[in-house]
């Protein structure tokens, strides 16, 4: 019996009657009427199959129960069960309605769980639906940025190829200049070698002839040039190069060092744009002050065949260093100190920078002894801005009419602009605020300048003018004028 049922469980009719009680319920209402009946007529051979078996091991059961063994059980069960079920179709009706109740439960919870996976189903669809959006966005906004930058980049690079081209275009016009500049003075020096040769070779044999024509020849000046007419292109070239020098390395240099202390750009700026102008106009002073003093002395004694006046510049040309370019220095300080634009921390001075204003101050004394003085140009904040004469600084506003501030003056030469200058454009320049000073006043503090001489810097007035009482340097200048005209 035992075996019988292993064998009952073990086998597929009990799962293959559920299956195909599942697909006849599946497919009841799409089959034909002899396809529903043919599938009831295989389920009852099934079940009449599992019902011989159930017989088969009831009957094994109850002999090993002895002769009278289990007899209550199917007096009280068994045998009501079969005259039941033979008499009416209560028992079919429970076992169907048992199967509807079943499947019933089954359907139900497989809705319940279908409906949570739907629910789980559109919250994920909508969480991935805002991340579309995001993402969306993010990327719609990245594409614009990346092209505003692309479309800058290009305009930079655009800008940077033509400043190339120019600083290009300028080097090779410069060497040019440069070379032609130097046959000019290698001419220049061959005439004047052939002219000494031949003065050499009549004061030799002295005429008085030679004499009266020296004192008297409209000509003498044009055969015999002074050092200072022969050297003015090559000193012209040499200026104009130590000039861009300061304005590409001394320039930074003390940008860079006034940075320590002013963290505003535009305030280190405007404080080197205004030392530079300032060193200008003390050169110029300082020039025009040198040269009376050298003109009074050689005035007396001048008999050269050269005019006056050139002889004065070829003096000055020669005796560059005389140029006492220490006061120029200490009056561009005492200028700046009570400038209202520029205001500098209390705890430095304007001495930081005095080593660019001591090169500017050179180079501006030096531009003075031109045939044609070299001179910087006009500049206001707030004038309109001439391509000609400055270039924009590269944060600039490139369509802005007016000059916010300058950073470098522009050279002139007989109201020729020789070397541009810089500035910063910006719209409504006018009506910037304009920056006063950090301090009104402040206690005079000396510093030491060179041994034995101290200066008071960053005092509100400005410093008292120097004695009349010649310097070291002047004394100097005086001695080599006497011996010139003895």
């Amino acid at each position: 019996m035992a075996d019988t049922l292993r064998r009952l469980s073990n086998s597929e009719t009990c799962k293959l009657l559920q299956d195909k009680l599942e697909d006849w319920y599946k497919d009841y209402h799409i089959n034909s009427c002899d396809q529903n009946l043919n599938i009831c007529c295989e389920l009852l051979e099934l079940n009449s199959k599992i019902q011989g078996q159930l017989f088969t091991i009831l009957n094994f059961t109850a002999r090993e129960g002895g002769q009278y063994a289990g007899v209550e059980t199917l007096k009280s069960r068994f045998l009501p069960w079969l005259g039941t079920c033979f008499s009416n179709s209560s028992c079919a009706d429970s076992s169907f309605s048992l199967l509807q109740e079943k499947e019933l439960h089954r359907l139900e919870s497989q809705l319940a769980s279908t409906r949570v996976e739907l629910n789980s189903v559109r919250q994920d669809l909508l969480e991935a639906q805002m991340e579309l959006e995001e993402t969306k966005t993010k990327s719609a906004t990245t594409l614009l940025a990346t092209e505003d930058e692309i479309l800058q980049l290009r305009a930079d690079l655009r800008t940077a190829h033509d400043k190339m081209e120019l600083r290009k275009l300028e080097s090779e016009d410069d060497y040019q200049r440069q070379v032609r500049l130097l046959k000019d003075e290698i001419s220049i020096l061959s005439a004047e070698k052939s002219i000494l040769h031949g003065r050499l070779s009549r004061s030799r044999s002295p005429s008085p002839i030679r004499h009266i024509s020296r004192s008297t020849s409209p000509f003498t000046r044009s055969e015999s040039p002074t050092a200072a007419q022969l050297t003015n292109a090559s000193r012209h070239s040499r200026l104009i190069s130590r000039f861009n020098d300061v304005y590409a390395n001394d320039r930074l240099d003390a940008q860079n060092l006034l940075r320590r202390y002013i963290e505003d750009l535009e305030m280190v700026q405007r404080i080197i744009f205004i030392a530079t102008v300032e060193s200008f106009h003390a050169a110029k002073m300082a020039f025009r002050q040198f040269k009376l003093r050298v003109r009074k002395s050689l005035s007396p004694s001048h008999m050269g065949p050269e005019s006056l006046e050139d002889a004065v510049i070829d003096y000055i040309v020669r005796n560059l260093d005389l140029y006492d370019v220490q006061s120029s220095v200490n009056e561009v300080i005492s200028a700046m100190n009570v400038n209202p634009k520029i205001s500098f921390p209390a705890e430095v001075d304007f001495i930081l920078i005095s080593g660019f204003i001591r090169e500017v101050c050179r180079v501006a004394f030096a531009m003075q002894t031109l045939e044609a003085p070299l001179d910087i140009a006009f500049a206001v904040d707030g004038e309109l801005f001439s391509e000609t004469k400055y270039r924009r600084t590269y944060d600039s506003e490139l369509t802005a009419p007016l000059v916010f501030y300058h950073v470098w003056p522009s050279l002139m030469e007989n109201d020729i602009v020789a070397v541009k200058g810089e500035a910063v454009t910006k719209r409504g320049a006018l009506w910037s605020p304009r920056r006063s000073r950090s301090r009104s006043c402040s206690p005079l503090r000396s510093r030491s300048v060179s041994p034995g001489r101290t200066l008071a810097s960053r005092s509100r007035s400005p410093s008292p003018r120097r004695s009349g009482t010649p310097s070291k340097l002047n004394d100097s200048l005086d001695l080599q004028l006497s011996m010139l005209s003895t």
